[in-house]
């Protein structure tokens, strides 16, 4: 189990997870398995949705820095 608060889970993580099973009252592990393994899907979603997100900023904060090196060297005056 995560220990961590800091810690983000991975999805790995999340399908390794074993559980103690108590009899007569215990879940039933194949609907926790089976839950986990959605959540680990989202994770992964997300993860990559994450990933893409990061990318396309960097990529745009490039893309105003090259403008506003163009900006700085060319200024523009009010006209009239």
């Amino acid at each position: 189990m995560i220990n961590s608060s800091e810690q983000r889970p991975l999805p790995q993580q999340v399908r390794a997870i074993t559980f103690t099973t108590i009899r007569p009252r215990g879940l039933d592990p194949v609907q926790v398995y089976d839950y986990l393994n959605q959540v680990a899907d989202e994770l992964e979603r997300l993860r990559r949705e994450l990933t893409t997100a990061n990318t396309e900023a960097e990529r745009l904060r490039r893309a105003l820095r090259r403008w506003q090196s163009h900006q700085a060297g060319h200024p523009h005056y009010p006209s009239g």
